[in-house]
């Protein structure tokens, strides 16, 4: 028996967020019983996927056949190693990826499914899951009673720690037959940046306080010193100063870094929900008034266009020093 972990790549690199994926499932192991097993597909490299086994993966199941798959294939994929492991639990990242994929095993396995879980499970009396409700104002506890259990988790939100191991590799090249959905077109957008922004530690986003497209230099600026990647609020994106794969929000992209730099927003409920899990918020903003002040661990009032270039220069000096 095992408890079953899906693992994405991007451009062969494992993901920050199928580290914690994995971890989490060597995690509810450890409660159940069983062991560990992770599977993926695409071309990582094998030397990262033994690496793994440091999060707590047994053995890694890779398909190599086909590289690009549409989410119905992907079901299948894991479906079938899933039966060939026999796992009666799935954990996925609540990602684009896992997005697709959970809900189709899902129906497709009529297994219980818990999304965006930010905590491991309860199993003293049967099988609770704790998850964000009313755009994280809140907790929800979700009792899951079917046999196959299916759990997503928010990136960022239980973390992850290396330890000693290495997992072992096998080539799982399970026959997955026609996918069920059908995929017209597929275009890869990799952003602007260098760091997309699902996979970023620390984020730098500007809002319409910076007043035009002209004057994101400075944003970029900062962001490059400190290693991190740009977004934006909604309206920025609406008004095309910045692509819209940048907005960050209840209708954008959810992200959860470690660290994350509003300049210019003011935090209405729509930016907050889709940012609120950030480790660490720090907002500069010229109203000492703005809503986004009662979120944040740290704020600045004032000027982005006096505050940021001293920023830079700052994060500038502590490198030289460091």
């Amino acid at each position: 028996m095992a408890v079953l972990a899906f693992v994405d790549t991007l451009e062969g690199i494992v993901t920050k967020s199928s580290y914690e994926v994995v971890h989490y499932a060597s995690k509810v192991a450890e409660k159940t019983g069983d062991k560990a097993v992770a599977v993926t597909y695409n071309d990582a490299d094998d030397d990262a996927l033994k690496a793994l086994g440091k999060y707590g993966a047994a053995k890694v199941l890779i398909h190599r056949e086909q590289k690009d798959m549409d989410p119905g294939r992907l079901t299948s994929l894991v479906e079938a190693a899933a039966n060939q492991e026999g796992a009666d639990i799935m954990v996925f990242a609540q990602d684009f990826t896992g997005k697709s994929i959970a809900p189709l095993l899902s129906a497709r396995l009529k297994a219980g499914l818990v999304s965006g879980a930010v905590d491991y499970p309860d199993t003293e009396n049967g099988f609770t899951v704790k998850k964000n409700v009313f755009s994280g104002k809140a907790f929800a506890m979700y009792s899951i009673k079917t046999e196959k259990k299916i759990i997503s988790i928010l990136p960022n939100s239980v973390g992850k720690e290396a330890g000693e191991g290495e997992a072992e590799i096998e080539d799982f090249n399970a026959d997955l037959g026609d996918s069920r959905i059908q995929v017209l077109n597929v275009e890869k957008d990799a952003g602007d940046g260098e760091i997309p922004l699902t996979e970023a530690d620390l984020v730098v986003s500007a809002g319409r306080g910076l007043k035009g497209p002209e004057n994101w230099g400075q944003i970029e600026e900062l962001a490059k010193e400190l290693g991190a990647a740009t977004a934006c609020s909604r309206p920025v994106a609406d008004m095309e100063w910045r692509p819209h794969h940048e907005h960050v929000g209840q209708t954008g992209v959810a992200i959860r870094p470690n660290l994350y730099i509003a300049i210019g927003i003011s935090g209405a409920i729509q930016h907050l929900a889709g940012v609120n899990g950030s480790k660490v918020i720090v907002v500069i903003n010229t109203d000492p008034e703005a809503p986004f002040f009662k979120a944040a661990d740290y704020g600045i009032v004032g000027d982005a266009f006096e505050v940021v270039p001293k920023l830079v220069e700052a994060v500038k000096a502590h490198k030289e020093a460091h």
